[in-house]
């Protein structure tokens, strides 16, 4: 089983995600703490998308006060994790929510050094997913 949905729509919550952008997740719920998953992505401004990235923790933020970080109601657990996205690594924030949902937090900052002169685009998006058979479409 795979959780799927898109990007939220609304533009200021979105960078470098175009509308419409879906997210794949299969997730092991059990495994939140050390191996919550991969994730699927359509492609982002930029070209890049994630194909069967997996969800790394970072085993430091178990002995911290950020693992317990809560947001907003209606979230029963919520997760830390990065993920590689071509030679960068990614935030991704899962909270399990009470409806059965899954949302997901997409995040790399855009670098501000100006002796690099390439840097990653910045990206943050919003997906609210729900349980579906299949790939989603993303495979």
């Amino acid at each position: 089983m795979s959780w799927c949905g898109t990007v939220a729509s609304a533009s200021f919550v979105r960078a470098g995600i175009p509308e419409g952008t879906k997210l794949r997740l299969v997730l092991d719920a059990d495994r939140l703490q050390t191996a919550p998953g991969q994730i699927w992505t359509s492609g982002f401004t930029s070209g890049e998308k994630f194909t069967a990235a997996r969800l790394e923790v970072i085993p430091q933020l178990l002995h911290d006060p950020l693992s317990t970080l809560s947001f907003g109601e209606g979230r029963v657990k919520n997760a830390l994790a990065v993920a590689e996205l071509g030679a960068t690594q990614v935030f991704v924030v899962l909270s399990l929510l009470q409806s059965g949902e899954v949302e997901v937090r997409i995040l790399r900052g855009a670098g501000t050094s100006t002796s690099t002169p390439i840097q990653p685009p910045q990206l943050f998006g919003v997906f609210r997913l729900t349980r579906e058979k299949g790939d989603c479409g993303l495979n």
